[in-house]
């Protein structure tokens, strides 16, 4: 800072003038920021590939009671009367609707006569929240958009959900619930512990957050959205296929061989693999094929 000289009264006014520029230039770095991250969260950079078409459509769910986005990935040309097996794509926390196609290479399979489908879930475990009953985020996703979807695209019988972290807890937990509404679902990075997670101090804002979807510890909607109990009282010959993946540079590796030992132990189909990787899209994009390849096996022997 430079120094202040001159008349007294010069210097009582420069002083004034000088304890209110640094919360102006904070205001004026907050608004930076603000703006800076505006723009990032809608910047739309979609890595497409030929013949295959980018449809982003906004429809009025009645489980929020409010217009939500997804965003559609399928052949860009389609055979009169021709139907086309559907797949979810849940994105992960802080991410949105446009995450699958910005950060990955997933639009190829769209060419494999694959329609992918990628809704807005926002930071919601794609889970009813218990402190906020507007916000219905499993019904929305069970109920609400797949019926959209199937209204308006050719979509075949049979459904594949998948998603990643976030979006891996919210495909296994649906199709753990709702196994007649899905043939197939994956997990890639799940953070499958998230309603059993005790209080952290270290990260209390995200505990809070989870408290507000949840519940407190112990409740009904813990247990009743947990995928360990969920697996432990589902039937296996009922329950959906199960793909999932962990990088072997994740802090969630551990919970995740446990959740595939629960699968083995209790008979469920399924196969897990530990990948190289952290938890990162780069380590999820590398091993889309394999997902892709096991989505369309898992769906064909569905019809």
């Amino acid at each position: 800072m430079g120094t202040v000289s001159g008349e007294p009264g010069l210097i009582v006014r420069s002083l004034r003038q000088l304890r209110w520029r640094p919360a102006i230039c904070l205001s004026a770095i907050l608004l930076l920021a603000c703006n800076r991250r505006t723009s990032e969260t809608y910047t739309d950079h979609p890595r497409l590939v030929p013949n295959v078409a980018l449809r982003d459509v906004t429809f009025h769910s009645s489980s929020l009671n409010r217009n939500m986005p997804y965003r559609v990935l399928m052949p860009a040309a389609t055979p009169l009367g021709a139907k086309l097996p559907v797949v979810y794509l849940l994105h992960g926390g802080g991410g949105n609707f446009r995450d699958w196609s910005n950060y990955s290479d997933v639009a190829r399979f769209a060419e494999h006569d694959l329609i992918l489908v990628m809704p807005e879930g926002d930071d919601s475990y794609y889970t009813n929240s218990r402190a906020h009953p507007q916000d219905r985020y499993e019904d929305y996703i069970v109920n609400d958009l797949t019926s959209e979807v199937e209204t308006r695209f050719p979509v075949a019988r049979g459904r594949a959900i998948a998603g990643l972290s976030m979006g891996g807890f919210g495909a296994v937990k649906l199709a753990l619930k709702y196994p007649e509404r899905f043939a197939f679902a994956g997990g890639l990075s799940s953070a499958l512990d998230v309603p059993s997670r005790p209080l952290s101090f270290r990260r209390i804002r995200q505990w809070r957050q989870h408290a507000a979807i949840f519940g407190p510890a112990g409740s009904t909607t813990r247990r009743d959205n947990d995928p360990f109990v969920l697996a432990r009282n589902a039937d296996p010959a009922k329950t959906p296929y199960l793909f999932l993946t962990c990088g072997d540079g994740e802090g969630l590796l551990a919970l995740n061989r446990s959740f595939a030992k629960l699968l083995e132990e209790r008979g469920f189909k399924y196969e897990f693999h530990m990948v190289r990787g952290g938890h990162e899209w780069r380590q999820w994009d590398a091993h889309l094929g394999e997902l892709c390849l096991s989505v369309e096996q898992h769906l064909a022997a569905a019809h």
